[in-house]
């Protein structure tokens, strides 16, 4: 390593980490970033885990939240002359039923509106109505999710959503926030299948039908998929992660994979380094962020020091895993619902509510699912890129 000093350590190569990184190092701080695994991306990483040729998304495969957030508006010329490349999504998501029956979201509102006026008339009414009032709501919910969780940041912001949509809107989003997806779909849609339809975004984010605080994202994904769309990564998801670390070295900042950190080094309760597997010892001036799990935090401290701090460190549990299966494909899916399901990002295999509770409830208590809810991603329906030419990967 051609320096063991810097001005700020970021520990976890993650897209957080990453971001953290290039953010710092735009500001002229000379930035190193230390990963335990051999690439970049944690949770957003392609490769070829089946045959030559076949890419496939090992974890995250939507990169909407992404490429809709603050950082990528401010960063987004530099990070596509550094590879960063997405594809648009049309035919967004989707649910195909037993019945033989499905219903699927896309970005022309008189299709989707249509295809859920087949399921029920007032509900499409009700989609409308949320698709109409989301462009002058979602600045203030998406304003929220990025605000720090702390007492004056979140005062302030509610203060500021209060003069803007008034005291009757602001108990109506407190109730969204605090509401279980149930809750939500109940209190707009009437139809089961509509409903289920739009509850597996919760599950994707670990919230159960019933657990309180899941109702915000069924509504955000697929509000913002009604009007927006939905991106993914050209070629695949780690076009994220590979443009943030070229950008990153080409301000100057160090990326280290394959370099675990063990520890961090403090002197009168102030960190001051990381410690290497290797027992080599890297000073930071300034900072060092551990862009890392709530256990991996407390492994790389010891202890923070404060007995309750450490108490809410070990108490953290992880949501309920998640099996995932890549498949290279000679062909896309022959849907029995209808061959128009062969078009859209995801599909969704759950019947109803009650079966998506049942499957959360036996994954968190370790259980295979006996009916396990299925996410189907197509994502060569949108970018042929990610396989050979006629063929796919699921």
């Amino acid at each position: 390593m051609a320096a063991h000093q810097f001005d700020a350590i970021v520990v976890g190569g993650g897209h957080n980490g990453l971001v953290c990184a290039v953010h710092m190092a735009r500001q002229g701080m000379a930035v190193a970033l230390f990963e335990g695994a051999d690439t970049v991306g944690g949770a957003i990483r392609t490769e070829e885990v089946t045959l030559p040729g076949f890419r496939h998304d090992l974890y995250a495969m939507n990169m909407s939240l992404f490429a809709g957030s603050p950082f990528h508006r401010e960063y987004a010329d530099d990070l596509a002359k550094h590879g960063l490349a997405f594809a648009p999504v049309t035919d967004c998501f989707s649910s195909a039923f037993p019945d033989g029956r499905w219903l699927g979201v896309s970005t022309d509102l008189e299709t989707t509106a249509g295809r859920i006026g087949a399921f029920d008339e007032e509900d499409a009414k009700a989609w409308r109505d949320l698709v109409a009032a989301f462009p002058s709501d979602a600045p203030h919910y998406f304003a929220l999710l990025a605000t720090p969780m702390r007492p004056g940041p979140l005062i302030k912001t509610a203060l500021k959503t209060l003069k803007a949509k008034g005291g009757a809107w602001s108990m109506e989003a407190v109730r969204l926030l605090i509401a279980s997806p149930r809750e939500f779909l109940d209190a707009h849609f009437n139809d089961p299948q509509v409903k289920a339809t739009l509850a597996p975004w919760a599950m994707h984010l670990d919230f159960a039908p019933e657990t309180s605080g899941g109702a915000l994202f069924p509504y955000l994904e697929a509000m913002a998929n009604q009007t927006f769309g939905m991106v993914l990564g050209k070629g695949g998801a780690d076009t994220v992660p590979r443009a943030l670390k070229s950008y990153l070295e080409a301000l100057g900042g160090v990326v280290a994979t394959g370099t675990p950190v063990v520890g961090v080094e403090r002197v009168a309760g102030r960190a001051t380094g990381v410690i290497l597997e290797d027992g080599e010892v890297v000073r930071a001036r300034e900072a060092v962020v551990a862009s890392v799990t709530p256990s991996g935090l407390l492994n790389l401290l010891g202890t923070t020091g404060h007995t309750a701090v450490d108490n809410r460190l070990k108490a953290f549990r992880h949501g309920p895993g998640t099996m995932v299966i890549h498949v290279a494909a000679s062909g896309l899916p022959q849907w029995q619902a209808g061959e128009e399901l062969s078009r859209f990002a995801y599909v969704h295999l759950a019947p109803d509510l009650g079966a998506m509770a049942a499957v959360y409830d036996e994954a968190i208590s370790g259980h295979l699912p006996a009916e396990p809810m299925l996410v189907v991603g197509q994502p060569t329906a949108v970018d042929p890129s990610r396989a050979p030419d006629g063929k796919h990967t699921l």
